[in-house]
């Protein structure tokens, strides 16, 4: 039995709040987004809050902390739409593994501050379907395939466990697959 599955039968955990929000509370700038690295990026990237992982660890960090303080038990990583399929809308789907990694860093970093604090690996849903065609004239059609939409979603997954998301109890069954 894993720690949480202890915790869970002795006490409710509280989950942290939404990423998003306290991001916008920063205010930040296209700049900001960018940071050195990305500095010459030939496309926007302002909106991009999974980035500020690579850009801003340090926000990043400070907003675990927020939640932690607060009395969360489990942080989410800043992952909600780091899978390639999602980063195409920024041309940047050959960081979705690192930016996994480090946002799974980052948040194992910021629980480890703190006894008792675990770490989830947030997933959302791609910025595609699989199940309505995006072209009225053609029902048939899809943007992603199965497949596509499967790869992203594992690479992700990797992505998570080797920067420290992950049940010790399961961990060997995960790399097995």
């Amino acid at each position: 039995m894993s720690d949480i599955q202890k915790e869970l039968e002795q006490r409710v955990l509280i989950i942290d709040g939404a990423m998003g929000t306290m991001i916008q509370q920063y205010k930040l700038q296209e700049t900001d987004y960018r940071g050195e690295r990305f500095k010459d990026w030939h496309k926007d990237l302002k909106g991009n809050n999974d980035l500020l992982s690579l850009t801003q660890p340090h926000i990043i960090k400070a907003i675990h902390k927020e939640y932690l303080d607060a009395g969360a038990d489990i942080i989410e990583t800043n992952t909600f739409n780091a899978q390639r399929i999602s980063l195409a809308d920024y041309g940047m789907e050959s960081l979705a593994y690192e930016l996994n990694y480090e946002s799974a860093r980052i948040a194992k970093e910021a629980a480890s501050e703190r006894e008792g604090a675990f770490v989830a690996g947030a997933i959302g849903p791609t910025n595609r379907t699989l199940s309505l065609s995006p072209n009225v004239n053609d029902p048939g059609f899809r943007a992603v395939t199965f497949d596509e939409v499967a790869d992203a979603y594992a690479d992700q997954v990797r992505g998570l466990i080797d920067g420290g998301v992950r049940s010790e109890e399961h961990t060997s069954e995960l790399q097995s697959h």
